[in-house]
């Protein structure tokens, strides 16, 4: 499962709002992709549901999730933050053992148990 702060809900609702979007298909989509010097980078989008995604719903949000993506983003709380260094959507993910010092990118448990081997 995947769930959004009251904040971050209200940003997307928002956004989603501003652009017309269909609530009943558009949604955030949360997902990763390779990169950054941690392995892997945050793929946040606002986008429509796609075959094959998974679907998680929490505070009226439709959060979109590829496949490949779900173990890695499982069980993440994603926020909306305003601080002196840029305003944007901030994912606290339980499976991150390792992040960069910019928090853009990070490492998970599984990676680790391989860098092990």
């Amino acid at each position: 499962m995947i769930t959004l702060t009251e904040k971050g809900a209200e940003k997307v609702h928002e956004f989603l709002a501003s652009q017309g979007s269909e609530v009943e298909t558009a949604g955030l989509r949360v997902g990763v992709r390779g990169g950054g010097c941690s392995g892997f980078q945050y793929a946040l989008a606002f986008d429509q549901e796609r075959d094959g995604d998974v679907v998680f719903e929490d505070r009226g949000i439709r959060l979109l999730v590829d496949k490949p993506s779900l173990p890695y983003v499982h069980g993440s709380v994603i926020d909306y933050v305003d601080e002196m260094q840029g305003a944007g959507f901030k994912v606290d993910n339980p499976n991150v053992v390792a992040a960069c010092g910019c928090g853009s990118s990070f490492r998970v448990a599984e990676e680790e148990e391989v860098s092990a081997v």
